[in-house]
């Protein structure tokens, strides 16, 4: 791809990065304030019932120990569901109370907040706190409840159906009809959840937390507690990861405001690797995917079920099935998509929500479409190419997914694939080629930024969103430096705090295309004020010049954008192409992905550097999510038993071979101002798919359930 002169565009380095490896970047649990007190919280050992008795009288006597917050001694707080709901709330839902009341809603709930000196203090005086429990039978088991699955008020609605999608399929000459089951997975960023509450001399609250959105925890915090925004400020400058779990506020939070209320000093509470557990997932999800087609592979019929989990409390959905009729052709298909509560905490935005799983049946489903046809995969998707979203009914913004097809497929050089199952082999080993198709939606939300131009031509531009490791410090520098023709070295771009222009919650690859255009919204009503300052003193040249010729010492400007009315008129995507290969032990039924080469057309890349290490990331989430990733539920007990990062495998260097990430020339002047789309999710969706695939085409065994151990292929 070219590179352009100018600072957007240009492969520049992250400018975080020097502090974060020098161990200068701070994290939330990092900030130190005189008198720290420490929180460590006691979680349930049950997983549905309620609390008979709490005594904590041999952690109080403790000295040092200073004091146990349960549901029996807590203060007065907000009762209503609607001061518990944050930005990215189920709308009909019942949130979660931490210490709320006697009734266990989960395995590892958190029931108890021991406050010491110490945090060795604290985690000793956790274990003396004694618990009894009246138990009631808990249900955490999707396929054996699936039964009782339900539509829920919906958030995210299938697509209407069109045609006759069950007699179509009916009547087609050639027919897949299968399942898929993918597990319970957990986000597992390296940082843990934490949060230090800082009392200021005046009463006020700072809290560094871990967190994707700032403002949307101020926001409940204040909501709850009764704080005014000036009273409680919110910091998350540095995040060590987090990949969906902090769209919402966490409990460690809520428990750390709450000790710090009571007890009239700074409190920090971190969970532990085990209590992360007791968090967010993405939600275990069994999905059917039926499709028909004519003799030449032309699809007639599409029908995508799909049954996901949710919480006794509130009703979390996603847009799983939604894809299927988005991605071809087909004028007769049929969605439905339903939750049935279980006994566990309520699942969230995990990496690509809805589309990491649906995606990856979709894909799967078409590839066995191919074999039964005897036609090639990828030849199989150009036949049945969507030009038009039907779903809507609307164009696209823009679409290259046909040039990801070509240029992946080139790179990879899938014209030397034998199609034949088992047919190609180094030594021992089983080699396996395949390919799936990705889509993930370009959005825009509401948001606003601020630009400082000073005298001495630095320019220092803000918004309250947040830099999760995907380069937001950079890029918005990047789009500053632009907009105003300064050097990159000239521009600063602060972030992770709730007193900033507002922002929304970083997530769902939208970051760029909402905070972004409100950077260069602002910077460009800064160029405007030079500009008519310029006019009103003759011979002034540079911006430094028309400020000092003005007597200005600065020149600030705000701006707020959204998205426009217009673009309701077309479906927005960025869209990208997988090929992968796979290496299978014949003996042992270990697969090993070697090569993966991603095509991506996400509109105008604004940093190829920090663009493709998001994929590349992305790309080992899809590792992760074919070969690796399970949460593994004891079901008699209704807890998650792997809750560590030695029984839950995430890939690790050994298992990221080459990785080849081709970014797509795409032109979009329809999408924002800055003709980029997000690029956090697109990476991950269709990888699972095409690695499960390339498994298939190794070993000739379809494993349908995510995810593909030794086990499941020997």
């Amino acid at each position: 791809m070219a590179v352009t002169a100018g600072p957007l565009g240009a492969p520049i380095n992250r400018v975080d990065g020097l502090v974060k490896v020098t161990g200068r970047a701070r994290y939330a649990a990092e900030h130190q304030a005189p008198g720290l007190a420490h929180g460590w919280v006691v979680s349930s050992d049950i997983a549905a019932g309620r609390i008979v008795r709490i005594d904590a009288t041999e952690a109080l006597a403790l000295p040092g120990v200073l004091h146990v917050l349960t549901h029996e001694n807590r203060p007065p707080l907000a009762e209503d569901d609607d001061s518990y709901r944050d930005e990215v709330s189920p709308p009909t839902s019942s949130p979660f109370r931490p210490l709320h009341d006697d009734r266990i809603r989960f395995s590892a709930q958190p029931i108890a907040l021991v406050v010491a000196e110490t945090p060795e203090l604290a985690r000793y005086a956790a274990t003396l706190v004694r618990v009894d429990y009246e138990r009631a039978p808990h249900v955490t088991d999707l396929q054996a409840h699936r039964g009782a699955a339900y539509e829920p008020k919906p958030r995210m609605p299938p697509p209407r159906p069109r045609g006759d999608a069950d007699r179509a399929f009916a009547q087609a000459s050639v027919q897949v009809d299968a399942q898929y089951l993918a597990p319970i997975e957990h986000h597992n960023p390296m940082e843990l959840f934490g949060a230090t509450v800082i009392r200021e001399p005046d009463g006020r609250l700072t809290v560094y937390d871990k967190t994707q959105g700032v403002q949307n925890v101020q926001h409940y915090l204040c909501k709850i507690f009764g704080y005014r925004t000036g009273e409680l400020r919110v910091l998350s400058p540095f995040v060590g990861g987090a990949f969906g779990a902090g769209l919402r506020p966490q409990y460690e939070v809520f428990l750390a405001v709450l000790a710090a209320r009571v007890l009239n000093r700074s409190v920090r509470v971190v969970l532990t690797r085990q209590q992360m557990f007791g968090l967010t997932h993405r939600p275990a999800t069994w999905q059917r995917v039926a499709l028909g087609a004519d003799a030449d592979g032309r699809l007639e019929a599409v029908i995508h079920e799909a049954v996901a989990e949710t919480s006794r409390f509130e009703d979390f959905n996603e847009a799983v099935v939604n894809w299927s009729g988005l991605l071809y052709r087909c004028d007769n298909a049929r969605f439905d998509h339903k939750v049935t509560q279980l006994d566990l905490c309520t699942p969230g935005d995990m990496r690509a929500p809805g589309a990491a799983w649906g995606v990856y049946a979709l894909e799967c489903a078409m590839d066995e479409l191919a074999v039964k046809l005897d036609i090639d995969p990828l030849a199989l998707r150009l036949r049945n190419y969507a030009d038009r979203d039907l779903n809507d009914d609307r164009p696209f913004s823009s679409k290259e997914l046909r040039a990801c097809y070509q240029q992946a497929a080139e790179r990879f050089g899938w014209s030397r694939r034998d199609p034949r199952p088992r047919s190609m082999r180094q030594g021992h080993a089983l080699i396996g080629w395949g390919m799936a198709g990705g889509v993930w939606e370009a959005m825009q939300v509401p948001a606003s930024a601020r630009a400082v131009l000073t005298a001495d031509g630095k320019l220092s531009v803000s918004s309250a969103t947040g830099d999760i490791g995907t380069g937001t410090y950079t890029v918005m520098a990047q789009i500053a430096a632009d907009a105003l023709g300064l050097p990159f070295e000239d521009v600063t771009f602060a972030l992770g705090d709730s007193s900033l222009p507002a922002a929304p919650v970083q997530g769902g690859s939208f970051t760029v295309a909402s905070v972004g255009s409100a950077v260069k919204a602002a910077c460009e009503r800064v160029r405007e004020r030079l500009l008519a300052l310029a006019g009103q003193h003759a011979g002034a040249g540079s911006p430094v010049d028309v400020l000092r010729r003005a007597g200005l010492e600065a020149v600030e400007e705000e701006a707020s954008v959204e998205p426009s009315a217009a673009l309701e008129r077309y479906s927005r995507y960025a869209h990208s192409a997988v090929f992968a290969e796979v290496r299978v032990d014949e003996d042992f039924g270990t697969a090993q992905v070697t090569r993966v080469v991603s095509a991506v057309a996400a509109g105008r890349i604004l940093n190829p550097k920090t663009a493709r290490s998001q994929i590349s990331g992305a790309i080992v989430g899809g590792i992760g999510m074919a070969l690796e990733e399970e949460s593994v539920i004891d079901q008699a007990f209704g807890r998650f038993i792997n809750h560590n990062l030695a029984e839950y495998h995430v890939p690790v260097n050994a298992d990221v071979h080459d990785i080849e990430v081709i970014f797509v020339d795409e032109r979009d002047d329809v999408v924002n101002t800055l003709g980029a789309k997000g690029l956090a999710e697109i990476g991950i969706v269709g990888t699972a798919a095409a690695i499960a695939n390339a498994v298939f085409h190794a070993t000739g065994r379809r494993i349908r359930d995510l995810p593909i151990r030794p086990d499941r292929l020997l």
